[in-house]
């Protein structure tokens, strides 16, 4: 996909008096986690054209003019009554502040959490505002009788979904979307956009599982032929399939043995990027995460997932070099709650200085809390580089966590089935990974060959990887095949626990290959890959990649192979 096109506005109409304009971005929009497979996304804006016009979520500030240029070619911006809002996010501003210059009549739609920040966005007290609680309705004539079903969430307490009974869509804001930039604006086809979906929903929803099946309970009494997601093509070949998948994804989450408390505040978003990057590191490691945005989140409902987790983490910025109010209110809570022999973590984003962070971590230190990560300050935004270092943060904490319950419930031998599944021998590789300035590595002995033309091989990355995030469709990687005799010190150092965020590499001699991952020097051969498909299995990915280059450095080697005396552990 080229990163050089232009943004634009895709303009279609997609039901009865119901039209969709899409603000695309071909390439890889802001540093968020949910963004990391770089495939861009779209901006999905509606109008509905009933006896009065009502426009649901315009984009951000980014796509501010271009977006106004094309809806005032197509439409009478003077005769627009409504603007709904899915939710509000700050980087909307200027775009409203903009259209009410061009449209002083309209009148705001959204939840009672999305009117407070509508205010304070627009710095206007006095805006006029439609507050939906669930049970009102608003009338545009022509059958247009639109519904409102508010569907909260930590991250997005004041998400809101309509539903327009005329043409039966539901226009479901956050859910159901994928950060994918394309022609196509509905979901031909879909099967190739199952992983973006997946990726999506476990970054923006596997952290609120709980709130998601309370919203998927809600969004069943409203029966959808078409569902208008924020992002990416919407849904309509796959809406039953996506639907009970939502489902199955969240029960995963519901289910897991294992739950750690995720408890922030953030004031302009940065400590809430870093809250989901690290909560991507903890359920990519099958742990739960039982996400709470403390500014919205009652007192009793913090103290009731603390006392069940086994673990928590708590974020917070700097403001006017204090933790703001909810945060310190929520720390109290955990230091009375918790018992000192959970696992504890402190992040946080800052202006200038990072008080905040070194409060709470010093109570939880002084009260005798052992923690699972150190403590990550982030001046500012976060870019790549922290976002990585925090998923990676968040696997080590989730790795933690069950390594004690491993222990406190005492393996036990391996049974003669388990032994015989460790017979089953593989070569022993290195997988090798760099996408801009990210890179990473693993031992790999899971690899199979799978196909000669196109020459292609299967490989079994464990969930919890820290590469696993650069083996999705699309990436690029080099397996190193190791070479009997000298393999051992390469595999004693890919097998070594690495930091978050610390660079695999450091004192292992590589080249960098064509497709940019690095070779290392001492392999006896290596092979360019592709990946062009992925398979959930179990507790790994099994990735199907093509050979595109390779080359063996050692005429002369024998591969080194891996006996194993189990086949439950490496």
């Amino acid at each position: 996909m080229s990163t050089t096109k232009p943004r634009d506005v895709q303009v279609l109409p997609i039901a009865t008096d119901t039209t969709v304009l899409r603000s695309r971005s071909w390439s890889r929009l802001r540093f968020e986690i949910e963004y990391a497979l770089a495939k861009g996304t779209t901006a999905n804006s509606y109008v509905i054209q009933g006896d009065k016009i009502a426009l649901i979520d315009p984009p951000g500030e980014t796509f501010t003019q271009i977006y106004l240029d094309a809806l005032q070619k197509r439409f009478d911006v003077t005769a627009i009554a409504y603007v709904i809002l899915g939710h509000v996010n700050p980087n909307r501003a200027a775009t409203l502040k903009a259209l009410l210059e061009l449209a002083p009549q309209i009148t705001f739609v959204c939840s009672n959490p999305g009117a407070i920040g509508l205010r304070g966005a627009l710095e206007n007290p006095d805006l006029p505002i439609m507050i939906m609680r669930g049970d009102e309705t608003l009338n545009l004539g022509k059958g247009h009788d639109l519904q409102f079903i508010p569907t909260p969430n930590p991250r997005y307490a004041d998400l809101l979904c309509t539903y327009d009974p005329q043409t039966e869509i539901l226009y479901s804001d956050k859910f159901f979307g994928a950060h994918i930039c394309g022609d196509q604006v509905f979901d031909e086809g879909w099967e190739s956009i199952n992983e973006d979906r997946r990726y999506y929903f476990d970054c923006l929803m596997a952290p609120h599982a709980r709130q998601v099946e309370t919203a998927l309970d809600k969004l069943a009494d409203f029966p959808a032929r078409i569902y208008a997601t924020g992002h990416g093509p919407l849904v309509r070949y796959a809406l039953i399939e996506l639907t009970k998948a939502y489902r199955e994804w969240s029960q995963q989450q519901t289910s897991a043995d294992l739950t750690v408390a995720l408890i922030y505040a953030s004031a302009y978003g940065n400590t809430a990027t870093l809250a989901q990057a690290i909560a991507r590191g903890i359920t990519k490691a099958g742990v739960a995460v039982e996400s709470i945005n403390c500014e919205f989140t009652d007192p009793e409902d913090i103290r009731a997932a603390v006392e069940k987790s086994a673990g928590f983490v708590i974020g917070s910025p700097t403001l006017g070099g204090h933790a703001p109010t909810p945060v310190q209110t929520a720390l109290g809570i955990v230091l009375a709650t918790a018992t000192n022999n959970k696992l504890a973590g402190v992040f946080g984003s800052f202006g200038w200085s990072g008080e905040a962070v070194d409060l709470i971590e010093g109570k939880l230190k002084d009260a005798g809390y052992r923690f699972g990560f150190d403590t990550i300050r982030v001046k500012f935004k976060p870019n790549d580089v922290t976002l990585q270092l925090c998923e990676e943060a968040g696997t080590d904490f989730a790795q933690a966590l069950k390594k004690a319950k491993k222990v406190r419930s005492q393996s036990v031998p391996a049974t003669t089935v388990e032994q015989a599944v460790g017979r089953i021998v593989g070569s022993l590789c290195v997988l090798t990974a760099k996408q801009d300035d990210i890179s990473s590595g693993m031992l790999a002995s899971w690899v199979a060959q799978a196909s000669f033309s196109p020459p292609g091989l299967t490989i079994a990355v464990a969930k919890d990887r820290a590469v696993e995030t650069l083996t999705h469709t699309g990436n690029q990687f080099v397996l190193n095949i190791l070479k009997e005799g000298n393999h051992l010190g390469l595999m004693k150092h890919f097998l070594k626990p690495f930091g978050p965020g610390q660079d695999r590499f450091a004192d292992v001699a590589t080249q960098e290959a064509e497709n940019g991952s690095p070779i290392l020097n001492d392999a006896l051969a290596y092979l360019e890959c592709s990946v062009k498909n992925r398979m959930e299995s179990g507790d790994h990915w099994l990735v199907y990649a093509t050979v595109e280059n390779g080359k063996v450095l050692n005429q002369d080697g024998v591969t080194a192979v891996h006996h194993r005396k189990s086949g439950t552990h490496y």
